[in-house]
């Protein structure tokens, strides 16, 4: 898929081969863009592992640190992400000299967001003020971030560039530059975290310089293998230079934002899970910090087929076949159900086994099978909701989706986890169980509600100024 466009359906086949032909292509477009997601979380997990080496302080600052950023980069990478249905459905429709426009108004909308990101992340002494922070821990957050400030430009120009590469179905691009990044934030942590090369040990504000300096070699060289590699001679930066389009970057905002907001409500709606579950105690926090992290591990998969699914469904469009953009878009479906039963099995059969892997505390270890056995009917209904919200991205419909999701995450997933967590309204105080099982309740009131959506949705007339 990385040497030519996504391929044109043959509408002739039987239903099934045509399928199962659609599969094979989510598959291609989808491989590489789950180990583009496993290494970019690697990243997180070698910061942590490395910083906890260092002190417990240091691994304090760092993940508050990395809870101030992350949401707000979760935000850009939800609206940025928009370019890459676009783009895909400009290549579906033939029309390459609307791709390079695109992408400079891309461009144009990271740089203003990087600039915002910069601005709120190296004046944070407010937030850390009202945190109560001890004083190490908040020096080496505030020093983390404004470290890992100077890498922001080239993590948000790498982020809006996927737009083209994945767009045009290249999507092994970002996938060998993502694990270039990783590899280089390996050796970089522990010569800047430790002291190595004759630098001072900086703890964890060498986390931060480590990011800084992996993503900025990693934007560099994304940016030479675009101006050299002779797949993208037909789309080249300068040479295709476009100045901003006002309208255009209107259009890419009013479909972008809702994404980013979306994500940005989930991301949070478990930072503010996990302020909840702190006064139960350390061991029930633990557990579910673990049970989170292995269902996060498993959603990378789900998450992936859905981002493939958002191109595949975006170039259909634009190619002018919407009855095989609603045949992938339902039988993949079918695909994420088969893909969540496995997964909620697993959990079920290992999760003894899973939690020894993450700790040796018998209490701890306790918790987490309690919760997996909770984890695995919320995946379940985790996989599909991606789905559907994929598929409906794939059209470019994304405000309605938002809503629903504001409205199962904040109306039903969250209410409903905290009183199954705390009273007795409904049933005995669950504990952390009850956030799983409202979780749970929220995730299936989006899925239902997302999967009513796609069944009726009727993609209309485009907009043949922006070529949407």
């Amino acid at each position: 898929m990385d040497e030519a466009d996504q391929p044109l359906p043959e509408v002739r086949k039987p239903l099934i081969s045509r399928t199962l032909a659609e599969w094979k292509t989510l598959a291609i477009l989808g491989g590489p863009i789950l180990i583009a997601q496993i290494a970019q979380m690697a990243n997180g997990v070698i910061d942590t592992v490395m910083a906890g080496h260092a002190s417990a302080e240091d691994l304090a600052g760092v993940g508050i640190g990395s809870s101030l950023w992350m949401p707000l980069f979760l935000f850009f990478m939800g609206m940025l992400g928009v370019l890459q249905p676009i783009i895909s459905g400009y290549n579906g429709a033939r029309t390459p000299s609307k791709i390079m426009p695109a992408t400079w108004q891309g461009l144009y909308i990271a740089g203003v967001g990087a600039i915002i990101m910069i601005l709120l992340l190296t004046n944070v002494h407010p937030v850390l003020e009202g945190l109560n922070l001890e004083a190490d821990t908040a020096r080496i957050t505030q020093g983390y971030l404004s470290a890992f400030a100077w890498g922001i430009p080239a993590l948000l120009l790498m982020t809006a560039l996927r737009g083209l590469t994945d767009g045009l179905g290249h999507t092994r691009v970002i996938m060998a530059f993502s694990v270039l990044s990783t590899l280089i934030n390996l050796p970089m942590n522990y010569i800047f975290i430790y002291g190595k090369l004759g630098l001072p040990a900086m703890g964890g504000i060498g986390c931060g310089w480590a990011t800084s300096i992996s993503n900025g070699v990693a934007a560099i060289a994304l940016l030479t293998y675009l101006s050299r590699s002779q797949l993208y001679k037909k789309f080249h930066l300068i040479a295709d230079w476009a100045k901003p389009n006002i309208p255009l970057i209107r259009y890419i905002l009013s479909i972008g934002i809702p994404i980013g907001f979306t994500i940005f409500v989930e991301a949070s709606m478990f930072s503010v899970i996990a302020l909840f579950l702190a006064p139960l105690g350390p061991i029930v926090v633990a557990g579910h910090q673990i049970a989170l992290n292995v269902v996060s591990l498993l959603f990378m998969l789900p998450l992936s087929i859905g981002m493939a699914l958002t191109l595949r469904v975006s170039f259909l469009i634009g190619a002018g076949v919407p009855d095989t953009a609603r045949l992938i878009s339902r039988s993949s479906l079918i695909l994420a159900s088969a893909t969540a039963l496995v997964f909620a099995i697993l959990l079920f059969v290992f999760a003894q086994g899973i939690s020894a892997l993450y700790t040796s505390d018998a209490e701890v270890q306790a918790v987490t099978i309690r919760l997996l056995m909770f984890a695995a009917f919320f995946q379940v209904a985790d996989v599909i909701q991606v789905t559907c919200i994929s598929a409906l991205r794939g059209y470019k419909d994304t405000g309605i989706p938002m809503l629903i999701m504001l409205f199962s995450f904040w109306g039903v997933g969250l209410p409903l986890g905290y009183v199954l967590t705390f009273t007795d309204v409904l049933a005995p105080a669950m504990g952390a169980a009850g956030f799983w099982v409202g979780l749970t309740g929220g995730l299936a009131s989006a899925s239902l509600l997302l999967g009513w959506r796609l069944f009726r949705y009727q993609p209309t007339s485009a907009d043949k100024t922006l070529g949407d």
